[in-house]
């Protein structure tokens, strides 16, 4: 495609467009008035300068954003008339094109525009200044000399302003799909906050029937045992009875007697099953006490606020967990004087569990957990102190996070401080944490002696 503008003030020479520039060629007289007319109807501006940069042509266009008419800028140096270009910039494009013979191109993403022209903007009814694309192209002689160069200038500034409309719309389209995917994210944490609640529940009501079971068998077992206790004792008390009137017996009876206990060890057996049925008993009562714990434990569920006994609850759960805790670590209870609290203590009870589980958790080899608890103005304190591995400050930082767990996988969901903390904030309390890598870990609980409002 070519075409063909004039370059010189009475249009008697005329640039031919080609794929390196433009190409002056004579036309004759009469067609040089249509090229004239062309350049003034078509909506881009047109202007060429020569080697010093003085004006050779202007159209209509630029005559109309300019102010300038064509008798008034031809001959004239562009800097002189448009101080406001940037002339070291545009000089050294001039001086490329003029040197090298080779197009040269400006956007207005680089560069908003060149000549400060007004625009009016139809799509919002404002003012602003035109936004422009550049082209500059060599017009050459039949030599194929640069004598000129043409300054093509577009004005995009309309669809500079949907560009900046829809980068807008895109920015709000990805914000939102930002927030979709925050949202998403929050619904499949709920989610799975939702299914470990119904996994506990289902847990906490399937160990409410274990202990229930367990406790009735557990009941005439201990029932049967003290009386099984009673007649043991009743026995030596007869046979030392016996012992004290043994010289009335014959002397082969009892050389018969003393043959009898020398070959069952009596004074041993007699001795064990007095132990025995001592550390029997208090087996028992133990297993009575952990079932009671575990029933009561497992009442997880209940929203009831009651009057409690915090040391009670310690201790209920220490009975729950101590087969997590034995072979780890020594429990050393500091309890200090506290009155009962107004309480969901079945929900304290997870707190405490959690907290106690992660401590023993925490200890490598052997280490020590302490309890300590103690009042401040109307509040109690407790504090689960351990000498694990501890947490670094970025640790710290995340781990009141749903489903952030430092665990390997498969050994923890990553709610139960989670879990914990929203529990200590139904309870209008407060948990801290102080870490030391290397050195253990003490989390503080705050709990106000009585429930104010509903949470």
């Amino acid at each position: 495609m070519s075409m063909s503008v004039p370059v010189v003030g009475n249009f008697r020479q005329v640039p031919e467009v080609a794929q390196a520039g433009c190409r002056i060629t004579e036309r004759p007289e009469n067609d040089l008035t249509d090229y004239a007319q062309l350049l003034d109807v078509i909506d881009v501006g047109i202007c060429a300068v020569d080697r010093t940069l003085c004006i050779r042509s202007w159209n209509a266009f630029m005559a109309a954003h300019s102010g300038y008419g064509s008798r008034e800028v031809i001959g004239r140096p562009l800097f002189e008339l448009f101080p406001e270009l940037p002339q070291d910039w545009l000089k050294e494009r001039f001086d490329r094109v003029f040197d090298l013979g080779v197009p040269s191109f400006t956007s207005w993403e680089q560069r908003r525009y060149l000549f400060s022209f007004p625009h009016n903007c139809p799509i919002n009814g404002g003012v602003e200044s035109m936004q422009q694309d550049t082209r500059l192209l060599p017009i050459k002689d039949e030599l194929g000399r640069v004598v000129q160069v043409l300054v093509c200038l577009f004005d995009v500034t309309d669809a500079v302003l949907l560009h900046h409309r829809l980068a807008e719309t895109i920015q709000v389209l990805e914000e939102e799909r930002q927030e979709q995917q925050q949202l998403i994210a929050r619904l499949a944490e709920t989610q799975e906050q939702l299914i470990q609640s119904e996994k506990l529940a289902a847990i906490g009501q399937l160990a409410a029937g274990v202990a229930h079971e367990i406790n009735n068998p557990v009941g005439f077992v201990m029932s049967n045992f003290r009386s099984l206790e009673h007649y043991v004792e009743g026995a030596f008390t007869l046979i030392e009875l016996f012992d004290r009137h043994i010289d009335v017996l014959p002397a082969e009876a009892r050389a018969q007697v003393a043959r009898l206990k020398q070959d069952m060890d009596y004074e041993f057996v007699a001795n064990d099953v007095r132990a025995l049925v001592a550390e029997s008993r208090d087996g028992l009562e133990r297993v009575k006490r952990i079932v009671s714990d575990l029933r009561d434990f497992s009442r997880v569920g209940e929203t009831d606020w009651q009057w409690a006994n915090v040391h009670a609850c310690l201790d209920s759960t220490l009975n729950v967990v101590m087969n997590e805790i034995k072979y780890k670590a020594k429990v050393v209870k500091a309890y200090g004087d506290l009155p009962e609290i107004e309480c969901m203590p079945f929900q304290l009870n997870q707190v405490f569990l959690n907290l106690l589980v992660n401590a023993a958790q925490s200890i490598r080899e052997r280490g020590t957990i302490t309890l300590r608890t103690r009042t401040e103005d109307d509040h109690v304190c407790i504090e689960i102190e351990d000498t694990g591995a501890g947490m670094t400050p970025e640790v710290m930082k995340r781990i009141f996070d749903p489903f952030y767990t430092t665990k390997p996988v498969g050994k923890g969901t990553g709610l139960g401080l989670s879990v914990t903390q929203s529990i200590i904030g139904r309870h209008q309390g407060s948990i801290s944490v102080a870490s030391t890598p290397g050195l253990g870990t003490t989390f503080t609980l705050q709990l106000p002696q009585r429930h104010t409002t509903a949470m």
